[in-house]
């Protein structure tokens, strides 16, 4: 009787693991990462015929029970590389999600260094940082007409 229960523990320990259920693709999931091949905008703001036939391609493969990644595979083996929205992380390709990224990190650089450069041109002893302040004739005649200002 020991026997047999371990060799049903061992049995059930052993059995791979069911598959995780695949949630089932929807045309609404799809079409917001699928481009239109003929206007080169998104499939779910499409509405040119290629779109049309797009979409019914797409829902023949939802209905044979496809998985969205499954139906990305087959998109890309009908159309070419072009129909997916998202480009792929490898080759050449990579450069569209690399320079947005370096373009951001320059752009904070070039603020980093311009802040740096206008805090280097305030003369310590002037606080406001550069205003040289008034010629003496200047001071005179500003002072005069405040004067007159006060009575």
């Amino acid at each position: 009787m020991r026997s047999l229960i371990a060799a049903l523990v061992a049995v059930a320990l052993l059995a791979p693991a069911a598959p995780a259920a695949q949630p089932r693709a929807s045309l609404t999931d799809i079409e917001d990462e699928v481009m239109c091949l003929e206007c080169g905008t998104a499939l779910n703001v499409s509405n040119s015929a290629v779109a049309d036939q797009e979409r019914e391609f797409i829902a023949e493969l939802i209905a044979q029970g496809k998985t969205k990644q499954e139906i990305k595979d087959a998109l890309v083996a009908e159309y070419g590389p072009r129909v997916l929205a998202e480009p792929s992380d490898e080759g050449f390709e990579l450069t569209a999600w690399l320079v947005p990224v370096v373009a951001a990190l320059g752009a904070l650089a070039l603020v980093a260094l311009t802040a740096r450069r206008w805090r280097r041109a305030r003369r310590p002893d002037e606080p406001d940082g550069g205003d040289p302040g008034l010629d003496p004739d200047d001071a005179r005649r500003l002072d005069a007409e405040l004067a007159a200002f006060d009575r």
